[in-house]
């Protein structure tokens, strides 16, 4: 009598906590669950991407400033954002035009690819 009960009892729970297993997973596949998923990955995600980019910034931020005091280049107050700016004779040179330079001169006709048909 007692061993019957038991196994009743045993099957009873058995199918009690099947059922309330499947029922959550049923749940959990509803296209409303499925999408919250979703969204709460695609949120998720988008924290670790913005922690990784501001990562490569401070990253950039600093190898720019040991560059910077490698090269010797200062912090010109002047100019926003702290860009580094050359020192005065170099910046100079840098941005001077040459006349006899020919690499920016643009011919007035234009090339177009149609035309050789």
């Amino acid at each position: 009598m007692f061993r019957r009960a038991f196994w009743f009892t045993a099957g009873a729970a058995a199918g009690v906590w099947a059922t309330t297993k499947v029922n959550r997973r049923l749940k959990q596949l509803t296209p409303e669950s499925l999408a919250a998923q979703a969204a709460d990955k695609a949120v998720e995600a988008g924290h670790r991407l913005k922690d990784f980019a501001l990562d490569v910034k401070a990253g950039m931020t600093q190898r720019e400033d040991e560059l910077n005091d490698v090269l010797g280049l200062t912090q010109d107050p002047d100019r926003p954002d702290n860009v580094t700016a050359l020192p005065g004779p170099r910046r100079l040179r840098a941005i001077a035009h040459d006349p006899h330079d020919q690499t920016t001169h643009r011919s007035k006709f234009s090339y177009n690819r149609n035309e050789d048909h």
